[in-house]
């Protein structure tokens, strides 16, 4: 999988880069993740929100990272359903890990702040998922 340049941003970073921005209301990593794909997987805006509303936090456990669980999401929604390449580039990029727990922690000993990290985690997800979206003919 080859990533996408700065000056290549597609429509889909671009939403989730305004989203991350905003500060009230506070879009959390899942939904900035599934926002942005919304409306062309038949959802609209408030019901993306709604189904991402407990992504936050990792799932609101530190489990799963909502960022990751709201690219799940956008793949199911556009009939993906075997994300092996999502997982595999996911954990080649974050040591292995995929729990927000275990990513924060890391990124704490690391010395960096938790923000920049968690929106990172976002504008990947909506990248990675958009390159499959594309190879496998759900977006134009």
């Amino acid at each position: 999988m080859k990533e996408m340049s700065e000056n290549s941003m597609s429509k889909y970073l671009e939403k989730a880069k305004e989203l991350r921005a905003i500060v009230t209301p506070h879009y959390n990593c899942g939904q900035a993740v599934v926002i942005p794909f919304a409306e062309e997987a038949g959802l609209t805006e408030a019901q993306a929100m709604g189904i991402c509303a407990n992504f936050g936090g990792g799932l609101k456990r530190g489990s799963a990272c909502g960022a990751i669980a709201g690219g799940l999401v956008v793949l199911g929604l556009f009939g993906i359903d075997n994300p092996a390449d999502y997982y595999q580039a996911l954990r080649a990029n974050h040591a292995g890990m995929l729990d927000c727990a275990e990513l924060l922690r890391r990124n704490q000993e690391l010395g960096r702040e938790k923000k920049p990290h968690c929106d990172g985690l976002v504008f990947e997800c909506v990248s990675l998922v958009e390159q499959i979206l594309r190879e496998n003919g759900k977006l134009e």
